[in-house]
Protein backbone atom coordinates (compact mmCIF):
# COMPACT_ATOMS: atom_id res chain seq x y z
CA UNK A 1 0.00 0.00 0.00
CA UNK A 2 1.43 3.42 -1.33
CA UNK A 3 2.01 6.06 1.87
CA UNK A 4 -0.48 9.02 1.86
CA UNK A 5 1.06 12.54 1.96
CA UNK A 6 -1.30 15.61 3.08
CA UNK A 7 0.13 18.62 0.77
CA UNK A 8 -2.04 22.12 2.64
CA UNK A 9 -1.12 24.89 0.91
CA UNK A 10 -3.39 27.80 -1.09
CA UNK A 11 -1.09 28.24 -3.82
CA UNK A 12 -2.28 25.95 -6.51
CA UNK A 13 0.90 26.52 -8.42
CA UNK A 14 3.11 24.87 -4.91
CA UNK A 15 0.39 21.79 -4.59
CA UNK A 16 0.69 20.69 -8.30
CA UNK A 17 4.66 21.27 -7.85
CA UNK A 18 4.52 18.65 -4.72
CA UNK A 19 1.79 16.58 -6.04
CA UNK A 20 3.65 15.73 -9.13
CA UNK A 21 6.89 15.10 -7.58
CA UNK A 22 5.65 12.92 -4.33
CA UNK A 23 3.20 10.87 -7.13
CA UNK A 24 6.23 10.50 -9.06
CA UNK A 25 8.23 9.19 -6.17
CA UNK A 26 5.22 6.36 -5.28
CA UNK A 27 3.46 8.41 -2.71
CA UNK A 28 -0.88 9.25 -2.87
CA UNK A 29 -1.67 12.57 -1.94
CA UNK A 30 -4.36 14.57 -1.00
CA UNK A 31 -4.68 18.12 -0.89
CA UNK A 32 -5.83 21.03 1.44
CA UNK A 33 -6.39 24.76 0.38
CA UNK A 34 -6.23 25.83 3.72
CA UNK A 35 -6.21 24.80 8.04
CA UNK A 36 -9.90 24.83 8.55
CA UNK A 37 -9.90 22.03 5.11
CA UNK A 38 -6.37 20.42 6.64
CA UNK A 39 -8.02 19.40 10.11
CA UNK A 40 -10.99 17.90 8.44
CA UNK A 41 -8.70 16.49 5.72
CA UNK A 42 -6.64 15.14 8.21
CA UNK A 43 -9.31 13.22 10.25
CA UNK A 44 -10.81 12.05 6.89
CA UNK A 45 -7.89 11.20 4.72
CA UNK A 46 -5.49 9.75 7.86
CA UNK A 47 -2.42 10.52 5.86
CA UNK A 48 0.45 9.05 6.77
CA UNK A 49 2.96 12.61 6.67
CA UNK A 50 1.61 16.20 6.38
CA UNK A 51 3.72 18.61 4.39
CA UNK A 52 2.01 21.85 6.17
CA UNK A 53 2.54 25.61 4.40
CA UNK A 54 3.19 28.45 7.45
CA UNK A 55 0.65 30.72 6.01
CA UNK A 56 -2.84 29.80 5.38
CA UNK A 57 -6.22 31.48 5.15
CA UNK A 58 -8.84 30.55 8.37
CA UNK A 59 -6.36 28.85 10.54
CA UNK A 60 -2.49 29.47 10.08
CA UNK A 61 -0.06 26.42 9.54
CA UNK A 62 0.64 27.18 13.93
CA UNK A 63 -2.48 26.57 15.10
CA UNK A 64 -2.93 23.34 12.27
CA UNK A 65 0.04 21.63 13.56
CA UNK A 66 -0.82 22.89 17.66
CA UNK A 67 -4.17 21.28 16.91
CA UNK A 68 -3.33 17.84 15.03
CA UNK A 69 -0.17 17.60 17.92
CA UNK A 70 -2.90 17.06 20.76
CA UNK A 71 -4.12 13.88 19.33
CA UNK A 72 -1.63 12.34 17.05
CA UNK A 73 1.95 11.78 16.37
CA UNK A 74 1.51 12.22 12.67
CA UNK A 75 4.88 13.53 11.13
CA UNK A 76 4.87 17.13 9.71
CA UNK A 77 7.07 18.95 7.60
CA UNK A 78 6.57 22.88 7.36
CA UNK A 79 6.73 25.17 4.43
CA UNK A 80 8.00 28.57 4.82
CA UNK A 81 8.43 31.76 3.08
CA UNK A 82 10.06 33.11 6.06
CA UNK A 83 13.70 31.89 6.63
CA UNK A 84 14.00 34.17 10.17
CA UNK A 85 14.93 31.59 13.07
CA UNK A 86 12.10 32.30 15.23
CA UNK A 87 10.02 31.39 13.04
CA UNK A 88 12.01 27.72 12.69
CA UNK A 89 11.95 27.43 16.15
CA UNK A 90 8.30 28.05 16.94
CA UNK A 91 7.92 25.42 14.25
CA UNK A 92 9.58 22.98 15.90
CA UNK A 93 8.56 23.73 19.25
CA UNK A 94 4.61 23.20 18.26
CA UNK A 95 5.47 19.45 17.25
CA UNK A 96 6.85 19.70 13.63
CA UNK A 97 9.25 16.76 12.37
CA UNK A 98 11.25 19.51 9.69
CA UNK A 99 11.35 22.30 7.86
CA UNK A 100 11.98 23.70 4.96
CA UNK A 101 11.84 27.04 3.20
CA UNK A 102 10.32 28.19 -0.13
CA UNK A 103 11.71 28.23 -2.95
CA UNK A 104 13.05 24.78 -2.35
CA UNK A 105 14.43 21.72 -4.46
CA UNK A 106 11.34 18.99 -5.03
CA UNK A 107 13.80 16.57 -4.50
CA UNK A 108 15.11 17.91 -1.72
CA UNK A 109 11.22 17.75 0.13
CA UNK A 110 11.24 14.09 -1.42
CA UNK A 111 14.19 13.16 0.21
CA UNK A 112 13.41 14.92 3.47
CA UNK A 113 9.83 13.52 3.75
CA UNK A 114 10.74 9.60 2.59
CA UNK A 115 14.09 10.26 5.39
CA UNK A 116 11.34 11.28 8.24
CA UNK A 117 8.72 8.57 7.42
CA UNK A 118 11.79 6.04 7.77
CA UNK A 119 12.33 7.79 11.09
CA UNK A 120 9.10 7.38 12.03
CA UNK A 121 8.77 3.47 11.62
CA UNK A 122 12.55 2.62 12.27
CA UNK A 123 12.05 1.53 16.53
CA UNK A 124 15.81 0.43 17.63
CA UNK A 125 16.07 -2.01 20.47
CA UNK A 126 12.60 -3.04 20.23
CA UNK A 127 13.18 -6.04 23.40
CA UNK A 128 13.69 -2.74 26.07
CA UNK A 129 10.43 -1.68 26.98
CA UNK A 130 11.27 0.56 30.07
CA UNK A 131 14.01 2.60 30.99
CA UNK A 132 15.05 4.75 34.30
CA UNK A 133 17.33 7.26 34.96
CA UNK A 134 17.53 8.93 38.36
CA UNK A 135 13.68 9.57 38.81
CA UNK A 136 12.89 9.87 34.73
CA UNK A 137 11.43 6.97 33.37
CA UNK A 138 9.79 6.45 30.22
CA UNK A 139 7.66 4.16 28.13
CA UNK A 140 8.67 3.05 24.61
CA UNK A 141 5.20 1.01 23.71
CA UNK A 142 3.26 4.30 24.85
CA UNK A 143 5.73 6.77 24.61
CA UNK A 144 4.97 7.90 28.08
CA UNK A 145 7.30 9.66 29.86
CA UNK A 146 7.34 10.29 33.76
CA UNK A 147 9.22 12.58 36.21
CA UNK A 148 8.56 11.43 39.98
CA UNK A 149 5.22 9.58 38.79
CA UNK A 150 4.17 12.66 36.99
CA UNK A 151 3.59 12.12 33.28
CA UNK A 152 5.62 14.58 31.10
CA UNK A 153 3.81 15.80 27.55
CA UNK A 154 6.79 15.45 25.25
CA UNK A 155 6.76 15.67 21.18
CA UNK A 156 7.61 13.28 19.12
CA UNK A 157 11.26 14.35 18.58
CA UNK A 158 11.43 15.45 22.25
CA UNK A 159 10.37 11.68 23.03
CA UNK A 160 12.91 10.50 20.80
CA UNK A 161 15.86 12.13 22.08
CA UNK A 162 14.94 11.20 25.23
CA UNK A 163 14.80 7.71 24.32
CA UNK A 164 18.42 7.92 22.66
CA UNK A 165 19.93 9.56 25.79
CA UNK A 166 18.49 6.81 27.92
CA UNK A 167 19.95 3.81 25.76
CA UNK A 168 22.94 5.74 25.78
CA UNK A 169 23.39 6.88 29.22
CA UNK A 170 27.17 8.68 30.43
CA UNK A 171 27.81 8.64 26.32
CA UNK A 172 28.96 12.12 24.76
CA UNK A 173 26.50 11.77 21.84
CA UNK A 174 27.38 14.46 19.25
CA UNK A 175 24.83 16.84 17.75
CA UNK A 176 25.38 15.38 14.07
CA UNK A 177 24.68 11.82 15.74
CA UNK A 178 21.56 12.92 17.42
CA UNK A 179 20.92 14.25 13.91
CA UNK A 180 21.08 11.08 12.27
CA UNK A 181 19.33 8.94 14.76
CA UNK A 182 16.33 11.16 15.65
CA UNK A 183 15.98 12.46 12.31
CA UNK A 184 17.41 9.73 10.22
CA UNK A 185 19.88 12.15 7.96
CA UNK A 186 21.97 14.06 8.09
CA UNK A 187 21.88 17.85 8.48
CA UNK A 188 24.68 20.17 6.63
CA UNK A 189 25.49 23.09 8.67
CA UNK A 190 23.04 23.99 10.93
CA UNK A 191 22.28 21.76 13.90
CA UNK A 192 21.04 24.32 15.89
CA UNK A 193 17.53 22.59 15.64
CA UNK A 194 18.97 19.77 18.42
CA UNK A 195 20.13 22.57 20.58
CA UNK A 196 16.34 24.12 20.69
CA UNK A 197 14.77 20.74 21.01
CA UNK A 198 17.30 19.78 24.24
CA UNK A 199 16.75 23.08 25.54
CA UNK A 200 12.63 22.21 25.76
CA UNK A 201 13.16 18.77 26.61
CA UNK A 202 15.21 20.28 29.98
CA UNK A 203 12.27 22.56 30.79
CA UNK A 204 9.84 19.92 30.60
CA UNK A 205 11.90 17.52 32.65
CA UNK A 206 12.39 19.94 35.64
CA UNK A 207 15.56 20.72 37.67
CA UNK A 208 16.29 16.60 36.85
CA UNK A 209 16.67 17.42 33.10
CA UNK A 210 18.55 20.56 34.23
CA UNK A 211 21.48 18.73 35.58
CA UNK A 212 21.18 15.34 34.44
CA UNK A 213 21.69 16.48 30.46
CA UNK A 214 25.18 17.81 30.19
CA UNK A 215 26.59 19.62 27.42
CA UNK A 216 29.75 18.99 25.91
CA UNK A 217 31.21 22.39 24.79
CA UNK A 218 32.04 21.43 21.60
CA UNK A 219 31.30 18.02 21.01
CA UNK A 220 27.24 17.23 22.04
CA UNK A 221 25.05 16.19 24.62
CA UNK A 222 25.21 13.47 27.43
CA UNK A 223 23.03 11.95 30.07
CA UNK A 224 24.49 11.65 33.32
CA UNK A 225 23.44 8.14 34.65
CA UNK A 226 22.68 7.45 38.78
Amino acid sequence: MRQRILIVDDETSIQELIKFNLEQAGFETEVANDGIEAIEKFESYKPDLIVLDLMLPGKDGYDVCKEIRRNSNVPIIMLTAKETELERVLGLELGADDYITKPFSPLELVARIKAVLRRASTQDDPEENEYQVGNISLQVDTREVRVDGNLVELTRKEFDLLHIFMKNVNKVLTREVLLQKVWGYEYEGETRTVDVHIRHLRRKLGPEGETRIETIHGVGYKLRGN
